[in-house]
């Protein structure tokens, strides 16, 4: 008898299992609106170099390669096999905007850049309003103190000997080498 109890036990454990499970299929569509409603944050994924089209209109056929480097940066991409180009590749994956992808690559003969080929860059300005987030609205706190809100503080303590702050400590110091002599 007791083992018909047990058997009945685990057979009703089994079907119970089963039928929840039936059931979480059922309800996929309305986890999936849950989700949508409320998600993770994800970081911000800035990969790459930014290149605008300022710094490429720089760019000037037969420049060496030391001035290229000084106005794009280090090229994120260098092969032995392709030393005559550099490649510049952004990429900027923030949540709830497009993701940015942009390629730069220069072509050199020797040690003199040859040309420059870019997909649409954006200018300096125009990258920079892409990054800004949220902007705050209604008016801004006005950045300066009336005499009514500065009575509140106390007034700065007064030194005695000049060169020394209110603590004692110095704020004149003594040079760290000799004058030279003549």
């Amino acid at each position: 008898m007791l083992h018909n109890l047990c058997r009945g036990v685990a057979s009703s454990w089994v079907a119970l299992t089963l039928l929840a499970l039936t059931g979480c299929g059922s309800l996929s569509g309305a986890g999936s609106k849950a989700a949508q409603a409320i998600t993770p944050y994800k970081i911000d994924i800035v990969q790459g170099n930014v290149v605008t089209r300022e710094q490429v209109a720089v760019l000037r056929p037969g420049m060496p390669r030391a001035m290229v480097q000084d106005v794009l940066g280090t090229s994120l991409l260098t092969s032995v096999f392709h030393a005559e180009r550099w490649d510049y590749v952004f990429t900027l994956k923030r949540q709830g905007a497009e993701p940015q992808a942009r390629r730069v690559t220069v072509f050199f003969k020797g040690d003199a850049m040859d040309r420059v080929e870019a997909d649409e860059l954006p200018s300096e300005s125009e990258f920079v309003a892409t990054l800004k987030s949220n902007p705050i609205k209604g008016p801004l706190p006005p950045l300066t103190a009336s005499e009514e809100n500065l009575s509140k503080f106390p007034a700065p303590a007064k030194t005695d000997a000049p060169g020394t702050a209110a603590g004692g400590a110095p704020t004149v110091y003594p040079p760290l080498e000799p004058a030279a002599g003549p």
